[in-house]
């Protein structure tokens, strides 16, 4: 009989185990029953809980992403710069070689006199004869 009481024992609810009555009007509510609702909801929360964390490693990752292009991109602006840099030295250089003399080896030849043709009025305006078709 000894075993039998241990079997019983081992299966005797605890004191924190108790149900709590609140009477809400005139219906008894318990804490110890689920709610209908009880498990749609852990789910909703559960469904969102994950949602959030994929959220949250999306946006560390393309902020990661976004720091690493940008540091890319200022190295490669860098690097523009500096041709540009060079580019334009050459230029110069190139420029001030250029003389009136070596235009005239081109066949170039400088411009006697200049003209310039003035018409008074508005420029552009174009005119349409009157009950054309």
């Amino acid at each position: 009989m000894t075993k039998q009481v241990l079997k019983i024992s081992k299966y005797k609810t605890s004191v924190l185990q108790g149900k709590f009555e609140f009477i809400a009007g005139s219906q008894a509510v318990s804490i110890a029953l689920e709610h209908p609702r009880e498990r749609l909801l852990t789910r909703v929360l559960g469904a969102t809980l994950v949602v959030l964390f994929a959220l949250y490693l999306y946006f560390v990752s393309a902020s990661i992403l976004n720091v690493m292009a940008r540091r890319e991109a200022l190295v490669q602006i860098d690097t523009i710069n500096g041709n540009i840099g060079m580019l334009e030295q050459h230029y110069l250089d190139l420029t001030s070689a250029i003389t009136p003399q070596e235009g005239a080896k081109l066949g170039l030849a400088p411009v006697a006199s200049t003209q310039y043709v003035y018409r008074p009025g508005v420029i552009g305006v174009a005119t349409m004869a009157h009950n054309a078709n």
